[in-house]
Parts: C-alpha cells; structure tokens; sequence
C-alpha cells in the first residue's frame, strides 16, 4: 500500500502542472483529495458542480482511504463489466456517463470499498451483516425457487461469483430481479456478495430514502450509520 501511496504521490506531481494549465484538475476536502480529469465528460454535466454535491453529501472523514479520484478510461472497465473501482488509495470512474446521479452513484460505490480496508471489523467482525445477507438470499432463493428456476449455485456463499452474477442478470434478467427483490434488497446487485450488499446499501444510505433501507435492511442500516457518525 505504502509504495502505491508514493506512486500516487509521484503521479499528482508530474501532472500538476499540465492539470492546471489544461484546467481538469481540481481538489476537494480542503485539498485533501486531488480530482484528475483525464477525459472529458459529456458537455451537459458540468464536474465542478458535481464535486460540490460530493462535498455536501458525504462527510470527508470517510475519504480517510482516498488520495485521488481519476476520471478516464481503464482497460479494467471492460475486463471486469464495470465503470468504477477502487484501488490503493485511488478511484477510478469512467468519463462515460449519463448524469451527474450516475458519476456519483459510482464513486461513492467505490468510497464504499475503500471503507471497507479500514473498517472491516466494525463492517463485519460480530457477523450481524452477514446474518442479515444470508437471510435475504435465502428469502430470495425461496423465491426464485418459486418462480420455476434452477438454482446450481451456491446461495450460502458470502464472496461475489461470476457464475451467479451471469445466472441473476441473464437467466433471470434485470426486469424481473428488480421486481423480484423489492423490499428484500436497495438493488438487485447488492445481491451477488456481502461486499456488494454493504456497498450497495451505502450509496443508497446518501443518494435516496434513508428511512427505506433502515427499513428492509436494519443492520446494514446501523452498521452505515456508525461508521458515517464516526464513533
């Protein structure tokens, strides 16, 4: 992690320079996090408003884990069917976007997993999330039991499976899912893995009904909470 932070650090240094002659460079948090344009976004979402809005929601204690955010393309995109990730210290989100909701969907997804490498214990060390997790996959595959499908995967198992994902998304379908799973998950994707389900729960925790997921998803709700509180 240590030599990552230093590339990072090399890397706000040499494109210092070209950032602020280009103008797609810009800082939130006090300077804290440093935000790099490296692609333009579509004209109709203007990035300077949109880091304000990140700012008002999201209280800057949780970007404890975050140096930079990187907007551009990465080859990792297409290779693991995503538009964001997170990774030592950084998050990557696509340029490609449909909105303003959409950039910010993404990256606090991403803050997410970046809470997760400093805060596991108190996500995950009493087993109350992966509790309420496996309860709902249960209820799901109940559900889709029901429904006439074949389920050949394992739904006792907490880690994401590509195998699972494809069978959610294509055997079942998106429609369907998200019919299916209305009041047992904020998403359907917060299905495919605990990991998943607290990420999934803590963008919805900013960017819709508070109330909703303290609702279907009591302990995800509280463990969210603690954390945002700071406690």
């Amino acid at each position: 992690m240590m030599t990552n932070r230093r590339n990072i650090s090399s890397y706000l240094k040499e494109s210092h320079s070209n950032a602020i002659k280009n103008r797609d460079h810009l800082s939130i948090f006090n300077g804290k996090v440093q935000v790099f344009i490296k692609e333009a976004l579509p004209e109709e979402i203007d990035i300077a408003a949109a880091f304000r809005s990140l700012e008002k929601l999201i209280p800057g204690h949780l970007f404890y884990n975050v140096d930079i955010i990187i907007v551009g393309e990465l080859e990792e995109f297409a290779e693991r069917n995503t538009n964001a990730l997170y990774q030592d210290g950084a998050i990557y989100v696509s340029s490609k976007q449909d909105s303003v909701k959409d950039m910010l969907d993404d990256i606090i997804h991403e803050l997410a997993h970046s809470i997760e490498e400093y805060a596991q214990e108190e996500i995950y060390g009493d087993s109350l999330l992966e509790k309420e997790f496996l309860g709902k996959r249960k209820r799901l595959l109940d559900i889709l039991e029901q429904e006439g499908y074949n389920i050949e995967d394992d739904f006792l198992n907490t880690e994401y499976s590509e195998n699972f994902d494809e069978f959610l998304y294509k055997d079942v379908g998106y429609p369907t899912l998200v019919s299916l799973t209305m009041g047992l998950f904020v998403s359907p994707y917060a299905a495919t893995s605990l990991r998943e389900y607290f990420a999934n729960g803590f963008e919805d925790y900013f960017l819709n009904d508070k109330q909703y997921l303290g609702k279907i998803s009591p302990y995800l709700f509280n463990k969210i909470q603690y954390i945002v509180e700071g406690d």
